[in-house]
């Protein structure tokens, strides 16, 4: 029951990672299980405190966070038309009065970790990895109780800004104990991708296990099997993280106050792959929303086609992270990048032209599967690239003891956060001007332009800089050097 340090036991790395693979799990389980409950609960929690509220046949909501998922209550079994819209919105007051209401409930996840996530970077080098992420499965689990027994819509509202920060802990610091476990490039790069799997898998439970645990049992059996499965975790955690030893690493502080985010932010070819992992993740946060009501006004979808339109891209996005890290890896991480956003491209563009909701499958897919292999390639990047600034440069501000990873992945973050949370409201807004074909045709330009940005913008300048200084380069005979000695294989930079 006593905390060991990692190099005490081989094989205790991978267990480690083990445990930050299910707290990602729990905290994407835990995102989807609620928005099959959530219309529903709403519709008849407000019907219950209004006597004059009257529940309309059709009602739309967005969900402004992971996932963007149409649901049609007391919908017929037939092909759903805009025509259930207007006949919704005849009746006064309806669901539709409350829209700025659950807009808000469904935001303050996304909004407050993004607020998060910076603060959990900072507070990574004092207290380490292990307790943020403790904490972080805590706030799930406090988060938990509160869905299975909020009888307001205060309480949901709270439920919520409490799995955002846990969800900050656990993104930032469970991706940084895994690099920092994980040096070696190559191993670190594959299981990195297999962690990623768990948001799909995460995604791809949650939907089904919420909305058969509420048809069978009720709104609080699924926060129920959730809250067990934190305390579960919870020990497990206890009992292997070390919460003794701090992160060994300095402050980052210095007097000017900036220096621990500075090295980072002015890093080209950092903000270039944070700007990648943003822009493919828009594509698929302005899809969500979108999507559906085009599909109603264009395909006439069934009621069930429209919830099961998004599994093939939590399928591709899980082969992307599970089967492709390894091989970015080998064949290169910014080859497979831009190859990845290419396919994010065409997906993109390929969507507005399906024809049937079978049309929709192969893009989907596509889209989600190149969003997969992105974060896969260059989510295990910024590693390295903290690992190189703190090779190269032994005064440098980002490090003094060893690298510390909270302020790289608490930007990677933040960008994932700006793209769930803003994108889909801008897209939104575009839709009426520009038509929904042509936000996602453009969308799809906007990656397929992405990829020379990522060769020619960073990659040379940033190679060149680290080429001066690579005889401080630990590593560097070994893992940067080709038989030829011209270290191109740094970055994995192209000729």
């Amino acid at each position: 029951m006593f905390p060991f340090r990692c190099e005490d036991r081989p094989q205790s790395r991978a267990f480690i990672a083990f445990i930050v693979y299910v707290s990602l799990l729990l905290d994407n389980m835990l995102l989807t299980v609620i928005v099959p409950i959530l219309p529903d609960y709403l519709v008849h929690f407000y019907a219950d405190s209004n006597a004059s509220f009257s529940i309309p046949k059709s009602v739309i909501y967005k969900n402004f966070d992971l996932h963007y998922v149409p649901k049609l209550i007391g919908a017929t079994t037939g092909p759903v038309s805009l025509s259930n819209l207007t006949s919704a919105a005849d009746h006064r007051p309806t669901m539709e009065s409350e829209n700025g209401s659950i807009g808000i409930l469904l935001a303050v996840k996304a909004l407050i970790q993004l607020v998060f996530n910076p603060i959990v970077g900072n507070l990574s080098s004092r207290f380490g990895y292990s307790v943020p992420i403790a904490f972080g499965t805590f706030n799930l689990l406090v988060a938990s109780m509160i869905f299975a027994f909020g009888q307001s819509y205060a309480s949901l509202f709270v439920a919520r800004a409490i799995h955002g920060v846990g969800s900050a802990c656990i993104c930032v610091c469970g991706m940084s104990l895994v690099a920092q476990l994980y040096t070696e490039p190559d191993k670190r790069s594959k299981i990195m991708g297999t962690i990623l799997g768990s948001i799909a898998v995460g995604v791809l439970i949650g939907y089904p296990f919420g909305g058969i645990a509420y048809d069978i049992v009720g709104k609080a059996a699924p926060f129920h099997i959730l809250s067990v499965f934190c305390v579960f975790t919870l020990i497990i955690q206890f009992c292997s993280l070390n919460f003794v030893n701090r992160q060994q690493t300095s402050s980052l502080v210095v007097e000017d106050g900036r220096s621990r985010w500075w090295p980072l932010l002015t890093d080209k070819l950092i903000l270039i792959i944070v700007g990648g992992i943003c822009i493919s993740t828009s594509a698929m946060s302005i899809l969500e929303p979108c999507l559906p009501l085009w599909m109603m006004s264009v395909l006439h979808p069934k009621k069930w086609q429209l919830g099961t339109v998004f599994i093939p891209d939590s399928i591709g996005y899980w082969i992307g992270t599970n089967f492709f890290g390894g091989i970015a890896y080998r064949v290169g991480q910014i080859r497979t990048a831009i190859v990845a956003l290419t396919l994010v491209g065409v997906s993109c563009i390929l969507i507005p032209s399906a024809n049937t909701v079978a049309g929709l499958l192969l893009p989907h897919f596509g889209l989600g599967l190149g969003i997969g292999v992105l974060d896969a390639a260059l989510v295990p990047l910024l590693a390295t690239l903290v690992d190189s600034q703190c090779g190269s440069d032994n005064e440098s501000d980002i490090c003094e003891l060893s690298p510390n990873y909270g302020a790289v992945y608490a930007i990677q973050q933040i960008a994932v956060s700006l793209a769930y949370s803003l994108a889909p409201i801008v897209g939104s807004e575009l839709v009426p001007v520009i038509g929904f074909p042509w936000l996602m045709r453009t969308m799809g330009a906007l990656n397929l332009l992405y990829g020379p940005l990522l060769i020619y913008s960073g990659i040379r300048e940033t190679v060149r800089l680290v080429l001066q200084k690579r005889s401080d380069m630990p590593l560097a005979s070994v893992e940067f050097a080709n038989s030829d000695g011209s270290y191109r294989r740094f970055y994995n930079a192209l000729d």
